[in-house]
């Protein structure tokens, strides 16, 4: 394999199409946090302002003939033990999954050649390959781990946060069976008790881009009015979300959707719709609407529409919120490895 690096994002874009059609190909990696699209806005900000600093250091992997069959979407930065780290862009705080964007085959010989040549990378100077939040059945890890030990680096894994998921069944009936039966009754009463609520309620999922600015706003004032989120809606991360679910609904997969109460918006679900799977991404309630349980119905709504629109699962993502568990959702978790290199 030989190894290129593109250190500007200009010559990044010339290999955009290139780069979702080999993920397209990793089924093991392809998720939304992964397209182009998507890093190359997180890319803009910095992760909404999360990292001061970062020089752009993507790595890829061609054949002789040319073909593209390895990606490390790396950046240089100083990790959060002021440590000069290559990091996978996306990191940390606002993408739940990331990864190398490799064919399964084709990761042990990736990884072997990625690790030869970054000791003769000389800049940007780094001293540790800081990799957070990669699936923890992801392949590249023991890919990654064996290259390490054959090549006299250091290695080490630590489990980071639970990512509780629901595999769907085929049908409403189906998946409410498999959970716990007081759980099946609550969400029952509740979605029945706002059917019958006055002042009427209804859901949507926003198909409009002539609204979606007045939408994102309405989204965004949901999330402040949690004390937590309204101190992360910083000036640029509000500008990262927006942009973010711009280029999520210009690429297709993105599903925002709310849930009305006479006209007023009790709750809203900012999810990702890609690749046959719902991943719920971040989520905002109206506290005048407590009694109507908004989040939690239309938690209801957005499962019931995925079982009947065919999808294979609705990942929660990063988190260990009781309300994921109560809905039926089965523990994965993120991992960061770290590597460095023979002294």
């Amino acid at each position: 394999m030989q190894i290129k690096v593109l250190r500007n994002i200009t010559e990044a874009d010339q290999i955009a199409e290139s780069w979702n059609e080999l993920l397209s190909c990793c089924s093991a990696s392809h998720v939304p946090f992964l397209r182009f699209e998507y890093l190359r806005t997180w890319w803009e900000t910095l992760g909404g302002g999360e990292w001061p600093h970062g020089e752009l250091c993507i790595l890829t992997a061609t054949r002789q003939d040319g073909e593209l069959v390895g990606i490390a979407p790396l950046f240089r930065t100083q990790n959060r033990a002021a440590q000069p780290a290559l990091m996978l862009l996306g990191s940390i705080e606002i993408s739940d999954y990331l990864d190398f964007i490799v064919r399964t085959p084709d990761l042990p010989e990736f990884a072997q050649a990625l690790l030869q040549f970054l000791p003769r990378l000389a800049e940007p100077s780094w001293q540790v390959l800081d990799l957070y939040n990669l699936p923890d059945a992801s392949p590249t890890l023991p890919a990654l781990k064996a290259a390490a030990k054959e090549l006299g680096w250091s290695y080490r894994q630590e489990q980071l946060q639970p990512c509780p998921y629901i595999p769907l069944p085929g049908d409403w009936e189906a998946y409410l069976a498999q959970i716990d039966k007081k759980q099946r009754h609550e969400i029952r009463r509740k979605m029945r008790r706002a059917e019958e609520y006055q002042p009427p309620v209804r859901w949507y999922i926003v198909d409009d881009e002539a609204t979606l600015d007045r939408e994102i706003d309405d989204f965004l004032s949901l999330m402040a009015q949690d004390p937590a989120k309204s101190s992360f809606l910083t000036d640029v991360m509000r500008s990262q979300m927006r942009a973010a679910i711009h280029t999520a609904f210009q690429a297709g997969w993105l599903q925002l959707a709310f849930l009305e109460c006479g006209g007023q918006k009790a709750a809203g679900y900012l999810n990702f719709d890609f690749d046959g799977h719902i991943w719920v991404y971040n989520s905002g309630i109206n506290f005048d609407f407590r009694e109507l349980s908004g989040g939690w119905v239309l938690l209801g709504h957005l499962l019931k529409w995925a079982i009947e629109n065919g999808r294979l699962s609705f990942d929660f993502m990063r988190g260990a919120e009781d309300y994921k568990y109560r809905f039926g959702g089965i523990d994965r978790y993120v991992v960061r490895a770290v590597l460095e290199p023979p002294q």
